[in-house]
C-alpha cells in the first residue's frame, strides 16, 4: 500500500491531475506541459529519441517502437538519469537520418550553444521526421550555474525553422493568471524548502495548496493573456534545408 501511495504521489509530480494541486508546488507548470505533450503525443512514434531524457516522465505517452534517452555524461546524471546513451556534450553518438522523432523537454535553455543542439537533432532525424520540444519562457533560475536561456514563442520558431523545421502546431501553457499563481508558489518553494520531504509536504499543503486553488478558480473568470506564459511546446517537422 505505501509503494503503491509513494507512486501516485510521484506521478501527481510529473503527470499531475487535479488531484495534484493539493500536493505539487509546481502544479500549474506541469499540468500545463503534462496536457500539451499529450496532445501532440499521437504524432511521436517509431524509433524515437529523448534528448536529455532525465526521468523520461513522458515515455508511455508516446506510440514508439523503440524509445532511447539521451543525456551528458556526468557522474550525477549516471546515478539520476534514466538515459539508455552518455554522451560528451558535442555531437549525438548516432548516424544521421536514424530516428522518426524526438522528444527535448525543459533541455534547450540549458544549451549554451543552442545552435549546435538543435542541428544536431536535424542530423539524427528522418526526413519529415517529427520534433516534439519544450522549454520555459517564464520562470525562475534553476539548475543553476546551467541555466543559459529563455525562448518567446518568436526566438523558438526562428531558431526551429533556421535550422530546417516546419513548424506544425505551437501552444503555450498556462496564458492566464495561473501563471502568476505558479510564480508565487516557486517563490514559496525555495524560501521554504528543507531537507525533510514530509516537511516540504506539509509546506505544500498549508501555503501552496491553497494558492493551486485560488488560481484555478480566478483563471475561470479573469480574462487570458496569451504574452504572459509559462512554457512554449512546439511540434515540428523536418524538411530540406533552403
Amino acid at each position: 500500500m505505501l509503494t503503491m501511495l509513494k507512486a501516485y504521489y510521484l506521478r501527481q509530480l510529473m503527470r499531475p491531475s487535479p488531484v495534484g494541486m493539493l500536493v505539487n508546488p509546481f502544479y500549474f507548470a506541469r499540468r500545463g506541459l503534462f496536457l500539451a505533450v499529450a496532445e501532440f503525443a499521437p504524432q511521436i512514434g517509431g524509433n524515437v529519441l529523448d534528448v536529455g531524457c532525465g526521468s523520461r516522465p513522458y515515455e508511455t505517452l508516446f506510440h514508439a517502437t523503440k524509445y532511447v534517452g539521451l543525456e551528458l555524461d556526468t557522474p550525477n546524471n549516471r546515478r539520476t538519469k534514466k538515459a539508455d546513451v552518455f554522451y560528451d556534450g558535442g555531437a549525438f553518438p548516432f548516424d544521421a537520418d536514424s530516428f522518426d522523432a524526438v522528444v527535448c523537454n525543459q533541455v534547450l535553455e540549458h544549451a549554451f550553444q543552442p545552435d549546435q543542439l538543435i542541428s544536431e537533432i536535424f542530423r539524427i532525424l528522418k526526413p519529415d521526421g517529427q520534433l516534439l520540444i519544450t522549454v520555459p519562457f517564464v520562470w525562475d533560475e534553476h539548475e543553476q550555474p546551467w541555466d543559459y536561456g529563455r525562448y518567446s514563442s518568436f526566438g523558438l520558431a526562428a531558431l526551429l525553422k533556421r535550422h530546417g523545421f516546419e513548424l506544425i502546431a505551437q501552444r503555450k501553457t498556462m496564458g492566464d493568471v495561473r501563471t502568476l499563481f505558479q510564480l508565487l508558489n516557486a517563490y514559496l518553494f525555495k524560501v521554504t524548502c528543507t531537507r525533510s520531504p514530509y516537511l516540504n509536504l506539509f509546506t505544500t499543503l498549508a501555503l501552496m495548496a491553497p494558492a493551486n486553488c485560488v488560481g484555478t478558480l480566478l483563471h475561470l473568470i479573469l480574462p487570458r493573456n496569451p504574452d504572459l506564459y509559462l512554457d512554449n511546446v512546439v511540434l515540428a517537422k523536418k524538411v530540406d534545408r533552403l
